[in-house]
């Protein structure tokens, strides 16, 4: 580390020494793709240029992994849905194309952004499995859309919609909007309807077996059945958000809260058809601060 600090400050002192008779033109990029162009070339006693120095200088600062004191740490990177195939069209279905950006980041051994650009998602039932080498920030800027086939809502999947388990350090953000789109769910329940038979429904977004858990600045809206559930999750950060569903709407409980210690939840606007916020001890230690509510059904 100390290298870099010396070749660093030796890279300054050459930028303002050469500043008043040295003009580049830098092309928007990664550093690897900076170019200098209509540059005089300065030669010192061994044949170098200073547009040699800067490239080298760039190479060595702009490669994927940084050295310090012989340990290796990769650095920050970014995975984006649409490389991988997603289309935020409302139409196409995306789940294969988040599995694998999934597994991309999940595998990287270093810290990931995840990022679901401005579009509308449409995703069949889908689970973002851990352990990760990685620590993963989902940054949904979009809107995710769930499947309205029923028939896609089976097995494994009967009772989940998206479910991220055995994750730790996970942050899930981005102020983007996940649509459980329940109404299908809704006409068929016997709650509505005593002559339909009661069924499970799935829960829009449920966090099973993770730690270290931060969920702020997203909108759950019209979720199947429940909006959130935090399952056997230790040490939980939710703030600011918005979770919503018509007053008539059965079961759709806010966030639901099970098995799960040091929970807190801070900020946030929670209206639904039925309990708002709610949790079972099962002889868990548990902490939440609710605040903002529509109502407040118990705690």
């Amino acid at each position: 580390m100390s290298l870099q600090r010396h070749i660093l400050s030796l890279f300054i002192i050459i930028i303002v020494s050469f500043g008043a008779c040295y003009c580049s033109k830098v092309q928007e990029g990664p550093l690897s793709s900076i170019n200098v162009h209509d540059s005089p070339s300065i030669d010192d006693d061994y044949g170098w240029t200073f547009k040699n120095f800067i490239k080298q200088t760039i190479d060595f600062f702009s490669s994927n992994e940084v050295v310090n004191e012989g340990c290796t740490k990769p650095l920050l990177r970014t995975i984006n849905v649409n490389d991988y195939g997603a289309i935020g069209n409302g139409l196409d279905d995306n789940s294969v194309a988040f599995k694998e950006a999934w597994q991309a980041a999940c595998s990287y051994d270093g810290d990931v952004i995840l990022v679901v650009s401005e579009g509308d998602y449409l995703l069949k039932p889908i689970k973002f499995s851990g352990p990760c080498k990685s620590n993963i920030t989902v940054e949904i800027c979009g809107t995710l859309e769930a499947s309205n086939e029923r028939s896609d809502y089976s097995g494994y999947f009967k009772r989940y919609w998206i479910i991220f388990d055995s994750v730790e350090k996970l942050s899930v953000n981005g102020g983007g909007t996940l649509n459980g789109n329940g109404n299908i769910w809704w006409e068929n329940s016997c709650k509505r309807n005593k002559k339909k038979p009661c069924k499970d429904a799935p829960t829009a977004v449920t966090f099973h077996k993770c730690k270290d858990l931060t969920v702020e600045d997203l909108t759950i809206v019209n979720a199947q059945q429940m909006h959130v559930r935090i399952q056997d999750t230790v040490n939980v950060n939710a703030s600011g958000l918005k979770v919503t569903a018509p007053e008539n709407s059965p079961n759709t409980d806010g966030i639901h809260v099970t098995n799960s210690q040091i929970v807190q939840i801070s900020s946030s606007v929670i209206g639904t058809g039925t309990y708002n916020l709610c949790y079972q001890f099962h002889g868990s230690r548990l902490w939440i601060i609710a605040e903002k509510y529509y109502q407040c059904d118990w705690i």
